[in-house]
């Protein structure tokens, strides 16, 4: 009966947020709020329709949170089409990088000399609570493949790479914990973990996105096959194969898996061209079009445009539509269980914790950074404020529980942990669409680096590319068509 329950549970879920969605993006409130709220209504404390006890789920817990991370930093690298060579993604690295590594320092020292807690736990709990999250921040990052606005480049390019930036770090402090090893095992994570598995995840993943869409696209040119191929298909083996090569060898799947998603979306741009909108704009793929006969797969008229873009197009459309169903699934049964189990392990130092993280320690840590003329002074603060933090947090608790952790350090941290991650979901998710909403309205025209519709934090997780065209005409719509035609 268990299992019918949960089934039930979420097939629940699932009808409210789809009859009640239209209500909602009109709200100031996210999905993610509402399913956890949802998962506390039907948790102990509410209707006690579930129960989750995390000592022994832990262990599948860790490799579904995973497979949601993952999914969404395939998504999120998909998306990112800008060259690697554009100023924007300066402000990527800069979050990622020194950023993150000043979160983990004031999350620690605040841990360490605010509520005396030893240096191994404050370590460990600020690597996890340092990430932002690529599957709860969609409502701030990049709408689509031609969204370049630097506030919300920043914060996608952010949330694919910290994922694994943080890893090292979470493994420092669990060493840290051992303690009598810990003198013996520092070079070795310096070398492995830190100076090898960054640039190993990497570059494993960007050349197996890049080689593999490469093949692809040929192979489905020259055999005429561009419409009927199953796409979702490539987009789980090239996410699976990235994520097992790049941990083969040492490096971080997670990095992996989104330089994946970037190396696919440029060679996207080498077969359509980088002055030409995303391909998924040029062509608009039918739903369930491997039925259909190629000739009726498509709709408007595509003899203006080459093999090569029509192929690219479906692919990229595909595996955006794909990913993101996965990606919001995904999210909506975490947060819900995370409501499930969050009044048992409420810790109300998150209050403290959690303010200072997102109201102190972030803010200022993305204040000092010399941004210089790539951010004006409201998009440093849109910035400083949404660094939410979710299931990739979730994902390295669990980690943490399942390598070594002892009982009480254990609790210590998944109490903090999930408390923390649950405030973040409640403020982050009431502010966010009236902030982006506001910093829309003040934008000045004719700006496209700092231009993204003000729409598309109206619109709750609008993510699918290539039927964006009847949410936002001034994006999803190719200038050459009207209503499916050509002009």
């Amino acid at each position: 009966m268990t299992f019918i329950i949960w089934v039930a549970v979420l097939g629940a879920v699932l009808l409210t947020l789809a009859l009640t969605s239209s209500y909602l993006r009109w709200m100031p409130v996210t999905t993610s709020a509402v399913c956890l709220l949802l998962g506390i209504g039907i948790g102990p404390v509410g209707l006690d329709l579930l129960e989750l006890p995390l000592d022994k789920a832990s262990k599948w817990m860790e490799h579904l949170t995973e497979v949601a991370v993952l999914f969404s930093l395939f998504v999120c690298g998909l998306k990112l089409r800008l060259p690697l060579r554009d100023k924007r993604w300066r402000i990527a690295f800069g979050l990622a990088g020194p950023v993150m590594v000043l979160t983990i320092t004031g999350v620690c020292l605040l841990l360490h000399f605010g509520l005396h807690m030893p240096w191994g736990p404050s370590l460990l709990i600020g690597s996890i609570l340092a990430p932002t999250d690529p599957v709860l921040a969609a409502l701030v990052q990049v709408n689509d493949a031609r969204d370049v606005d630097s506030v919300r480049f920043g914060l996608s390019g952010e949330a694919g790479l910290n994922d694994g930036i943080a890893f090292p770090f979470v493994i420092l402090g669990l060493l840290l914990l051992n303690g009598e090893g810990f003198a013996a095992e520092w070079p070795d994570w310096v070398l492995r973990s830190l100076l090898w598995a960054v640039p190993a995840g990497l570059l494993c993943g960007y050349w197996m996105g890049r080689g593999i869409g490469r093949l692809t696209l040929s192979l489905r040119i020259r055999n005429d096959d561009s419409t009927l191929s199953p796409n979702d298909y490539l987009a789980l083996a090239l996410i699976a194969l990235a994520y097992v090569v790049a941990e083969s060898i040492g490096g971080y799947g997670f990095l992996s898996v989104f330089a994946a998603g970037l190396g696919l979306r440029q060679e996207e741009v080498k077969s359509t061209g980088a002055h030409q909108p995303p391909a998924e704009h040029l062509v608009q793929p039918v739903v369930g079009h491997q039925n259909v006969e190629p000739q009726h797969a498509v709709h408007g008229d595509t003899e203006r445009l080459e093999d090569s873009q029509v192929a690219a197009g479906i692919m990229m459309g595909d595996m955006l539509a794909f990913g993101s169903l996965v990606e919001r699934a995904m999210e909506v049964f975490l947060v819900t269980l995370l409501g499930v189990v969050l009044v048992s392990h409420w810790d109300w130092r998150a209050l403290l914790v959690g303010g200072v993280l997102f109201c102190v320690i972030r803010p200022v840590c993305v204040g000092l950074m010399p941004w210089g003329s790539l951010l004006a002074g409201r998009q440093r603060l849109l910035i400083g404020w949404f660094g939410i933090r979710g299931i990739g947090s979730l994902f390295y608790l669990f980690y943490a529980l399942n390598h070594g952790l002892g009982d009480s350090v254990g609790m210590l941290c998944t109490d903090l942990t999930l408390s923390v991650v649950a405030l973040s979901i409640l403020l982050h998710g009431v502010s966010t669409q009236p902030i982006l909403a506001r910093y829309e309205r003040r934008q000045k025209p004719g700006k496209p680096e700092e231009r993204g519709g003000a729409s598309a934090s109206r619109v709750g997780h609008l993510n699918v590319e290539g039927i964006t065209a009847q949410q936002h005409p001034e994006r999803g719509k190719d200038p050459r068509r009207t209503n499916g035609k050509q002009q």
